[in-house]
Protein backbone atom coordinates (compact mmCIF):
# COMPACT_ATOMS: atom_id res chain seq x y z
CA UNK A 1 0.00 0.00 0.00
CA UNK A 2 1.59 3.27 -0.77
CA UNK A 3 0.17 6.42 -2.64
CA UNK A 4 2.41 5.08 -5.75
CA UNK A 5 -0.04 2.12 -6.07
CA UNK A 6 -3.04 5.01 -6.54
CA UNK A 7 -5.28 5.60 -3.29
CA UNK A 8 -7.03 3.33 -1.49
CA UNK A 9 -10.41 2.01 -2.42
CA UNK A 10 -13.49 2.69 -0.98
CA UNK A 11 -14.64 5.33 1.44
CA UNK A 12 -12.40 6.78 4.19
CA UNK A 13 -14.05 4.99 7.53
CA UNK A 14 -15.83 7.47 9.99
CA UNK A 15 -15.30 7.80 13.64
CA UNK A 16 -12.88 8.93 16.28
CA UNK A 17 -10.86 6.95 18.26
CA UNK A 18 -11.51 3.19 18.90
CA UNK A 19 -9.23 1.16 21.16
CA UNK A 20 -8.13 -2.24 20.35
CA UNK A 21 -6.46 -4.74 22.86
CA UNK A 22 -3.30 -6.55 21.34
CA UNK A 23 -0.56 -8.62 22.81
CA UNK A 24 2.91 -7.30 21.77
CA UNK A 25 5.84 -8.88 23.13
CA UNK A 26 3.89 -11.39 25.76
CA UNK A 27 1.99 -8.31 27.33
CA UNK A 28 -1.17 -7.21 26.54
CA UNK A 29 -1.76 -3.78 26.08
CA UNK A 30 -4.81 -1.46 24.64
CA UNK A 31 -3.79 1.32 21.39
CA UNK A 32 -6.03 3.60 20.54
CA UNK A 33 -6.76 4.69 16.77
CA UNK A 34 -8.88 6.61 14.60
CA UNK A 35 -10.77 3.98 12.13
CA UNK A 36 -8.89 5.56 9.57
CA UNK A 37 -5.61 4.54 10.93
CA UNK A 38 -7.12 1.09 12.03
CA UNK A 39 -7.97 0.35 8.32
CA UNK A 40 -4.81 1.29 7.06
CA UNK A 41 -2.81 -0.41 9.27
CA UNK A 42 -5.17 -3.85 8.45
CA UNK A 43 -4.23 -2.96 4.78
CA UNK A 44 -0.56 -2.83 5.54
CA UNK A 45 -0.38 -5.75 7.41
CA UNK A 46 -2.20 -7.78 4.80
CA UNK A 47 -0.69 -6.37 2.12
CA UNK A 48 2.89 -7.53 3.89
CA UNK A 49 1.50 -11.38 5.13
CA UNK A 50 1.38 -10.52 8.53
CA UNK A 51 -1.73 -9.72 11.15
CA UNK A 52 -2.06 -6.66 12.55
CA UNK A 53 -0.88 -7.66 16.30
CA UNK A 54 2.53 -9.05 13.98
CA UNK A 55 2.77 -6.12 12.56
CA UNK A 56 2.41 -3.71 15.57
CA UNK A 57 4.85 -5.75 17.33
CA UNK A 58 7.25 -4.95 14.67
CA UNK A 59 6.78 -1.37 15.12
CA UNK A 60 6.68 -1.79 18.61
CA UNK A 61 10.19 -3.17 18.37
CA UNK A 62 11.63 -0.15 16.30
CA UNK A 63 9.84 2.85 18.32
CA UNK A 64 12.43 3.69 21.29
CA UNK A 65 11.00 6.31 23.79
CA UNK A 66 7.59 7.09 21.02
CA UNK A 67 4.72 6.63 22.04
CA UNK A 68 3.04 3.06 20.47
CA UNK A 69 -0.60 4.99 19.32
CA UNK A 70 2.32 7.99 17.74
CA UNK A 71 4.55 5.27 16.31
CA UNK A 72 1.63 3.79 14.59
CA UNK A 73 0.60 6.84 12.85
CA UNK A 74 3.84 7.79 11.43
CA UNK A 75 4.42 4.15 10.34
CA UNK A 76 1.24 4.39 8.43
CA UNK A 77 1.75 7.46 6.99
CA UNK A 78 5.68 7.02 6.10
CA UNK A 79 3.53 3.97 4.13
CA UNK A 80 1.44 5.96 1.85
CA UNK A 81 3.91 9.59 1.71
CA UNK A 82 5.35 9.73 -1.59
CA UNK A 83 9.06 9.08 -1.41
CA UNK A 84 9.07 7.65 2.09
CA UNK A 85 7.31 4.20 2.10
CA UNK A 86 7.88 2.38 5.27
CA UNK A 87 7.84 -1.11 3.35
CA UNK A 88 11.03 0.36 1.84
CA UNK A 89 12.82 1.43 4.49
CA UNK A 90 12.51 -1.30 6.67
CA UNK A 91 11.75 -5.27 6.91
CA UNK A 92 8.11 -5.03 7.84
Amino acid sequence: MSLKDGPPSGPLPDGGLLKRSLVIAGHRTSVSLEAAFWEALRRLAAARGLSVQALVGRIDADRGEQNLSSAIRVYVLRAVWPGEGAGEQTEY
